[in-house]
């Protein structure tokens, strides 16, 4: 059965992307979809399970560069190593995720008119009072105002 060919007009819609975001995969090496007879871009299954593949890796917080490594034939060993880096960063960042948690679980239930008074809950940012916590700082365009 052969697969039907989309445009980059319909294959962007399916995803809820803009146009520009396929040419930007395209340029860096994550996508090759074929071409028309008029050079237009032509995407099959196979282009449609990659941007699905890249669109999840990039939502668990690959880089564009770690998607590659993953989706190239030719990066088995380098594949592992990056898998096995990203695998390490998603236990790092579950188990701040776990830790927020349980700090706005006790922040949810707690009596204390000024939170950071609490002995509790201070109890559960000493690490990063102390500096020996980890983790990520926010950038500059996440900062608060």
């Amino acid at each position: 059965m052969k697969s039907s060919l989309r445009s980059i007009g319909d294959t962007a819609a399916r995803f809820g992307l803009k146009t520009n975001v396929l040419r930007h995969w395209e340029d860096v090496g994550l996508l090759k979809p074929e071409r028309d007879g008029a050079g237009r871009r032509r995407y099959g299954d196979d282009d449609l399970v990659r941007i699905a593949v890249i669109l999840r890796s990039k939502a668990a917080g690959m880089s564009l560069e770690q998607i590659a490594v993953l989706l190239d034939d030719d990066h088995g060993p380098q594949r592992h190593r990056v898998l096995q880096e990203h695998i390490a960063e998603l236990d790092r960042r579950m188990e701040e995720m776990r830790r927020s948690r349980a700090m706005t679980l006790h922040a949810f239930k707690c009596e204390a008119h000024d939170i950071t008074r609490c002995p509790h809950f201070r109890a559960m940012v000493t690490d990063v009072l102390d500096g020996s916590g980890t983790w990520r700082s926010m950038e500059p365009s996440q900062a608060l105002p």
